[in-house]
């Protein structure tokens, strides 16, 4: 007989791991306990030598489909002489961190009991398991349980009770366990608020829960709008074959162009619409159901307003009981887009949702079980064989990367696509998508949430690290704060963002291509080429500067861009006047306005340099007459890209000049070919494609270039250009070509979204010196 204390380290609360701890003990005959703590799961643990190796062996290699261990330690103690095995209360300690489970999609078997009559959950909305249903979203401190959880109002009834304490039932202590005589429940409103079809006493029972779903469907098949509350937040909600539905919704959100999210009843409805690989398949149907961006089938029937102007869709499956029984009623598809006024954080509270999206839906489907901290749907994709995250959120947040250092750091993140990274005992916690910091109501939302971080993790910084640009409000934020801070650029942030999730630490040939970021020299940068480590890096290339408006007003009329890059290209190649004088060309594409601004330009006037291959993007997008405004972040780029001709392998010519300590790229050479393009009437699909393939040859040129300079042949590809799946394949595939190591993000956003990750790497070296 031997006596073994266990410490289990990862996300091992509100994943069943005390009910599967205690199942296998009784397997294996051990006697002693288990509990959660604040540092994870505990187990004291008395058997024979042989029955407790393989009782730790069970735990470490088949452990809750949930759960993920990141360290199991144990030490020998004296024998107690213990009679049974029991679940403990959780414990807390000051100081120990905890790891808290992502919220987690509908299991196929609470799927069953919510379609089975004879179950006493049919149609319960809010069924859930040790393996399914919400966690992050619910809790308000730690450690996991239900009196520390949205849920703390809903005492259990004696069932739900029962299953609760028996070892053997699949809801052994989870914490969320509930049903219709005790549970949440759901209601109807108008967009008033006014609670219609039901009075208080029909709301616990399933067939209350039929009738009103099925209601609800009929009402969608009509064509009317719902704001759906569902597990992280609200979504805005209309039949996603119903053209008309779609265009209202469009017209009430004032969202004219930005694509929405479908959800589909099951993956043969995915199949029957997009193009879908198996590694597509397993992301779209596994735990996390996350929105995956999928190719349209070339016969695809659906509305062309779901996507304006795109190649693809982004698509994903039920995720919660209600969503799965609001499908139970002959729908195929729904537009299921994330509830929020333009450029605010997403609603999760049932009266402030009711006063702000009233005007937007017809009716609201309501649930009484509070989300304390809202969540947006992920977005991800496949590229290069493998997931490329877009937008990390429900389902991967708050779920925490390795950290080789104990500093207790925050990084607060960039302006645009902001998440925050915070640190502490060898973990990176990085936070759900927050959002733009461009007003009050999201930069309160992104403060709330490092407030909570902080308090559930048990975190208090001792460094703080931010963005060079003075103006963000994460930098103000930051500078507020009473710990040291150090400043980071924004390029290199991301290059090493990518460089730490591929665990490199040597120097890397970096090219961050994106819309902005403040530079050294105070321009503003974007396609930029790096020579980096984790701690510091040189700028060894860009493309070349054009003058642009210094009030960032060229992100959102692409035409500003064009104009810019026009007289850049005709100050530099006087030929081009031979062809046409640049005031007849830009008064042809842009008229009088264009004529005005091109004058400001020429005369500096209130202009910033800019090296952005995000705005040489759009520039290109709107000379070619697709976007000359935006309705949306990145649009122009977008619908550049979707045009492409893929057959086309041609580019244009470019030069590289060698202007000591740093190559430019003369983006002259590249607009004066594409403006004879334009003047010939060559097809815009044509001139997309050449332009791509320029962008590719003169990266792989610049990488060879560099190669020889620096003797670096690992090559980093980060920045929100490289979601662009034509520019990053291809020029993948060519560096490979010329015997690259080739690194690219998977887990961590190659947009904005992933700058806190590489924020926080920089500061935890930088702070060592």
């Amino acid at each position: 007989m031997e006596r073994r204390f266990i410490k289990i380290n990862g996300i091992v609360q509100g994943v069943g791991f005390r009910p599967f701890v205690f199942n296998l003990a009784m397997k294996y005959g051990v006697k002693g306990w288990v509990n959660n703590n604040s540092q994870g799961v505990y187990i004291d643990a008395e058997a024979s030598h042989y029955n407790l190796d393989d009782f730790i062996e069970k735990i470490k290699h088949n452990p809750p489909p949930l759960a993920k261990i990141d360290s199991i330690t144990w030490e020998d103690l004296e024998i107690y002489g213990f009679n049974d095995f029991t679940i403990k209360e959780s414990q807390i300690e000051s100081g120990k961190i905890t790891l808290i489970s992502p919220d987690t999609a509908l299991c196929s078997e609470c799927l069953e009991d919510i379609l089975n009559v004879k179950n006493r959950r049919y149609f319960y909305p809010f069924t859930n398991c040790t393996n399914c249903g919400p966690r992050f979203s619910i809790i308000e401190s730690i450690p996991y349980d239900r009196d520390k959880t949205t849920m703390k109002s809903f005492k259990m009834c004696n069932l739900c009770n029962e299953e609760y304490k028996n070892p053997r039932n699949r809801r052994f202590h989870a914490q969320p366990n509930a049903c219709d005589n005790c549970g949440p429940h759901i209601y109807l409103t108008d967009s008033k608020g006014e609670v219609i079809l039901a009075s208080k006493e029909d709301l616990n029972s399933s067939q209350y829960n039929y009738e009103t779903l099925k209601w609800v469907s009929e009402k969608l098949k009509e064509g009317f709008i719902f704001a759906i509350k569902g597990l992280t937040g609200f979504h805005l909600v209309c039949d996603g074959k119903n053209e008309v539905a779609i265009k209202n919704l469009r017209k009430r959100k004032n969202r004219p162009h930005k694509p929405f999210a479908l959800m589909a009843k099951n993956i043969d409805i995915v199949k029957k619409y997009c193009e879908i690989n198996q590694m597509e398949e397993t992301i779209i149907t596994g735990s996390k159901k996350p929105i995956v961006l999928l190719d349209k089938k070339q016969n695809c029937s659906l509305p062309s307003n779901i996507a304006p102007f795109q190649k693809s869709l982004g698509i994903m499956l039920p995720y919660t009981p209600l969503h799965a029984l609001i499908f139970n009623f002959d729908i195929e598809l729904l537009v299921m887009t994330s509830a929020n006024l333009s450029s605010l954080p997403l609603e999760y509270d049932n009266d402030t949702a009711i006063r702000d999206l009233s005007s937007i839906v017809d009716y609201f489907l309501l649930h009484n079980r509070d989300i304390f901290i809202p969540v947006d749907d992920s977005v991800t994709k496949i590229e290069l064989n493998g997931e490329y995250i877009v937008r990390r959120a429900r389902g991967y947040a708050p779920s925490p990367f390795n950290f080789q250092s104990d500093k207790c750091i925050l990084a607060l993140g960039p302006h645009m696509k902001n998440t925050f990274s915070i640190s502490k005992q060898k973990f990176i916690f990085m936070s759900q998508h927050i959002g733009d910091l461009q007003n009050v109501e999201t930069f309160n939302h992104y403060i709330n949430n490092i407030n909570q971080f902080k308090k559930i993790f048990d975190i208090t910084p001792t460094l703080a690290v931010c963005d060079m640009h003075p103006g963000y409000l994460s930098t103000k934020y930051a500078e507020s704060l009473d710990v040291p801070l150090i400043k980071v650029q924004h390029h290199h942030a991301h290059i090493v963002s990518c460089m730490a999730e591929n665990e490199i630490s040597d120097n890397v040939i970096g090219l961050s291509f994106d819309g902005t970021g403040f530079g050294d020299d105070g321009a503003i940068w974007g396609g930029e080429f790096l020579i980096c480590n984790l701690k510091e890096y040189e700028r060894a290339g860009h493309i070349s500067y054009v003058n642009l408006s210094s009030d960032d007003s060229a992100s959102r009329e692409p035409w500003k861009s064009a104009i810019a890059y026009l007289c850049y290209s005709y100050n530099k190649n006087k030929d081009l006047q031979n062809l046409i004088s640049l005031e007849d060309l830009i008064y042809k594409l842009y008229g009088d306005k264009g004529i005005l601004f091109s004058k400001i330009i020429k005369n500096k006037i209130n202009t910033i340099n800019s090296s952005s291959m995000g705005r040489f993007f759009d520039g290109v997008s709107s000379l070619c007459g697709i976007r000359h405004t935006i309705t949306y972040e990145g649009q122009a780029s977008i619908e550049l890209e979707a045009l492409i001709e893929e057959a086309s392998e041609n580019c244009y010519e470019y030069g590289i000049e060698e202007l000591c300590p740093m190559f430019i790229i003369d983006t002259s050479k590249i607009l004066t070919d594409i403006i004879k393009d334009l003047l010939s009437d060559l097809p815009p699909k044509i001139i997309s494609a050449k332009f791509h393939n320029t962008i590719v040859s003169f990266s792989k040129e610049m990488c060879i270039k560099l190669r020889n300079k620096y003797n670096i042949n690992s090559v980093c590809l980060s920045g929100g250009v490289f979601q662009n799946s034509y520019l990053l394949n291809n020029l993948y595939k060519s560096l490979i070509h010329e015997g690259f190591k080739v690194y690219t993000h998977s887990k961590i956003p190659t947009n904005d979204g992933g700058i806190s990750y590489g924020q926080l790497i920089i500061a935890s070296l930088m702070c060592e010196e």
